[in-house]
């Protein structure tokens, strides 16, 4: 089968299930323009489903913003430095059952059915084009170059959106599927923030010019998968020397997600209690994630990559032209550092939601642990409801909040894998749709339930006794 032919059945797949058709829901009018439905923040993966999603709940009234130019949105094509997926190829996240909108019948309309068996991993650059692909054959609306700078509340279940360049849009929901960084904000340590000249050090989340660096020695802070990422591609690119140093003495091995994958607790973790949730992500969130396997093996045959155990950064200083890193073993110079330190969530710490920030409830305002097991990591996560929507802390401000949805990795505590983890993107999916929708319902009931009351369209036309033909 070519892409031609696999397009053609995807267009009858979507017509056999009755994708498409007028909107249900009721228009808002505003004297500063339109007023739309729902606007997802997010042109990667989860904001491209999401707005699938809608369309197949005949929402079509919709607009996916993303500041990346077209192609470059997500992380797959921009700081993604892994050679292929972390997650099982057969994982299907984003296509809601239609067999033609797969990765795989992607994969075999290009190369052939054969050949799927001998793939491992999914390789980033081909994910992306499948991403690119998945867009144009849906049709997705898409502002490119579009950047969300402030969400204003106006009141009356509307949102001004006040955008870096151009004119405000107005919209009734926003769905932030803003990825990995989009509920907080990425982890610099103030040891490297305060000691370093910004020139001398990026977080892996960065773009970096590792052939810039060719010839020099790196250092590279944090034993996560990401790290061995980022010494592949320094090294690749003809970086002399990159070592990358764990504050563990052993290097992680054990991947919570995959024990996720095959139990359901991907789909099932929202019914899950407070406490239990808690208990759960306070385990989760003590796991690096290792790197995989064949990761490990490419960087460790490099003969300039050095592993180093047990080696906390204990101070960081520029001296010389070079960045002395000292650990509990000894010092090191370096040309240049990178930092593989995680994230922290926090809506407090997003310049969009600077004007609702402090009426969002946190786990802390919602959940006290047992005396001892308290995680400050946990308590700065937002504490969303069933349908990812924020929650307020004081129920004056509910009507500030409402229409305004995580759909990021800040919903990892309360809805767990889900909008930014391709493990958990499948059940997420219809979860977050099925939110909007409703509120969107919701809002419009008493308009709804009138017009129903109210409707008396014939449908049936029968009489009886029936005429009879006269002779």
């Amino acid at each position: 089968m070519s892409l031609a032919a696999l397009e053609a059945d995807l267009a009858r797949q979507l017509a056999l299930i009755g994708h498409g058709g007028a909107d249900w829901t009721r228009p808002r009018t505003h004297p500063d323009g339109h007023v739309y439905d729902v606007v997802i923040v997010g042109g990667g993966q989860s904001g491209l489903a999401a707005a699938f999603g809608l369309l197949r709940e005949r929402v079509s009234n919709i607009l996916v913003l993303d500041e990346n130019p077209p192609g470059l949105e997500g992380p797959w094509e921009t700081y993604a430095r892994m050679l292929t997926l972390r997650t099982p190829k057969g994982l299907n996240p984003i296509d809601f059952g239609v067999p033609a909108l797969t990765y795989r019948a992607w994969w075999e309309a290009q190369h052939g059915a054969a050949g799927w068996a001998a793939v491992d991993k999914i390789a980033r650059g081909d994910w992306m084009a499948y991403l690119r692909w998945y867009r144009r054959v849906l049709a997705l609306p898409v502002r490119n170059a579009c950047r969300l700078a402030t969400i204003e509340p106006l009141g009356g279940g509307l949102h001004r959106l006040h955008l870096a360049e151009g004119a405000p849009l107005l919209t009734r929901k926003v769905a932030l599927a803003t990825g990995i960084q989009g509920g907080g904000e990425w982890h610099t340590p103030a040891m490297i923030r305060d000691a370093l000249p910004r020139g001398r050090y990026a977080h892996t989340s960065e773009p970096i010019d590792y052939a810039a660096l060719a010839g020099k020695r790196i250092g590279i802070l944090g034993g996560g998968a990401s790290a061995f990422d980022n010494a592949n591609a320094a090294l690749t690119m003809g970086v002399a020397a990159a070592h990358v140093f764990i504050r563990r003495g052993a290097l992680p091995r054990i991947n919570p997600i995959r024990f996720m994958e095959r139990v359901g607790f991907t789909g099932r973790y929202p019914a899950l209690s407070d406490a239990e949730k808690y208990a759960v992500m306070a385990s989760f969130l003590g796991h690096n994630q290792p790197p995989t396997n064949d990761t490990f093996t490419r960087a460790a045959a490099w003969p300039g990559f050095e592993l180093h155990l047990g080696a906390p950064w204990l101070s960081v200083a520029e001296e010389g032209g070079v960045v002395r890193v000292t650990t509990p073993h000894g010092s090191h110079d370096f040309d240049f550092v990178v930092l593989s330190t995680g994230l922290v969530s926090d809506p407090g710490l997003r310049p969009e939601l600077r004007l609702v920030a402090d009426k969002i409830a946190r786990w802390a305002d919602r959940f006290a642990p047992a005396p001892g097991a308290e995680n400050a990591l946990i308590d700065a996560h937002p504490y969303l409801g069933p349908g990812f929507e924020l929650l307020p802390r004081d129920a004056a401000d509910a009507d500030a909040l409402h229409g305004l949805f995580a759909f990021n990795y800040s919903a990892l505590i309360s809805l767990g894998l889900s909008a930014s983890a391709l493990s958990g993107l499948q059940t997420a999916l219809p979860r977050v749709v099925k939110g909007v929708a409703d509120q969107l319902f919701l809002d419009d009931r008493e308009q709804l339930v009138a017009d129903l009351i109210a409707y008396e369209e014939a449908e049936f036309l029968g009489e009886w006794p029936p005429e009879r033909p006269t002779a």
